[in-house]
């Protein structure tokens, strides 16, 4: 779950629908200078659907003692992630078999680069499974795809490590966009067709509208429009089922974000 902080309280989004936000940044992205992406369906699926294993955690959303809200996603132990990432491949082979890579590449993509998990031993151990784990599966994908006359083009090593790079990079802009928090931010590594760059954005805000500036443009239209949702918390709790219940009444809210080139 993400936090988004408001004057009316904080706005809290669960990750299945930070993905969808992904999504709507994929099916638009693309230009001369960033280029389009194949296979282009499946890859967008991948990003909408990246944070799939959070679905049954973002049903029943547990409670963070030390501040009162649902625990946002960078606040849960590692052997929740774990297990939530973990489960993510058999939620996501229903989808096909390109998008399921995709996903899983995503996760253990995180583990790699954000390694305070080395920190514990105990952490250290159950990462390294997960990571053993999703290798082989990873692989075992790869060969199945190889053997797919319409795949096989898009499992070549630069095909992948792009796509990854790319579900990695909407990740992290529909984070940002999310969250909502002004003024600078930069997002690095982001493929271009020769190469990566790094983007910013400028965020400026009118009430729950955010427009953003994004400088260099990566989408062909010359401005995106994305409407979204999350579900306004009023109040601190200390009793986990009356947070819950509280989530699923009548406290959703639509927010929106412009983008426009700098």
């Amino acid at each position: 779950m993400l936090h988004r902080i408001s004057k009316y309280g904080v706005i809290c989004i669960t990750q299945p629908h930070h993905a969808w936000l992904s999504g709507q940044l994929a099916r638009a992205w693309g230009n001369e200078q960033f280029g389009q992406f194949v296979p282009k369906e499946e890859v967008s699926l991948a990003a909408e659907q990246h944070d799939i294993g959070w679905l049954r955690w973002e049903q029943q959303p547990t409670l963070n003692p030390k501040t009162g809200y649902p625990y946002k996603f960078t606040e849960l132990a590692t052997e929740v992630h774990i297990d939530i990432w973990s489960g993510a491949k058999q939620l996501a082979l229903p989808l096909g078999r390109y998008a399921t890579l995709l996903i899983s590449l995503h996760g253990t993509g995180l583990y790699e680069r954000f390694t305070s998990w080395q920190n514990s031993e105990k952490s250290t151990q159950i990462v390294q499974d997960y990571l053993k784990n999703e290798y082989a599966f990873q692989n075992k994908i790869i060969e199945l795809l190889r053997k797919d006359e319409y795949y096989a083009p898009y499992v070549m090593s630069e095909v992948i490590e792009r796509n990854k790079k790319l579900v990695a990079t909407w990740d992290a802009l529909s984070i940002i966009l999310c969250e909502g928090k002004t003024g600078e931010h930069y997002v690095n590594q982001v493929p271009t067709t020769n190469g990566t760059t790094r983007l910013k954005l400028s965020l400026t805000e009118d009430k729950e509208h955010h427009t953003v500036i994004m400088s260099p443009w990566v989408f062909e239209q010359s401005e995106i429009k994305l409407v979204y949702e999350g579900r306004l918390l009023q109040e601190t709790f200390r009793d986990e089922a009356v947070m819950r219940e509280v989530l699923t009444s009548d406290s959703w809210v639509t927010l929106s974000t412009t983008l426009i080139p700098g």
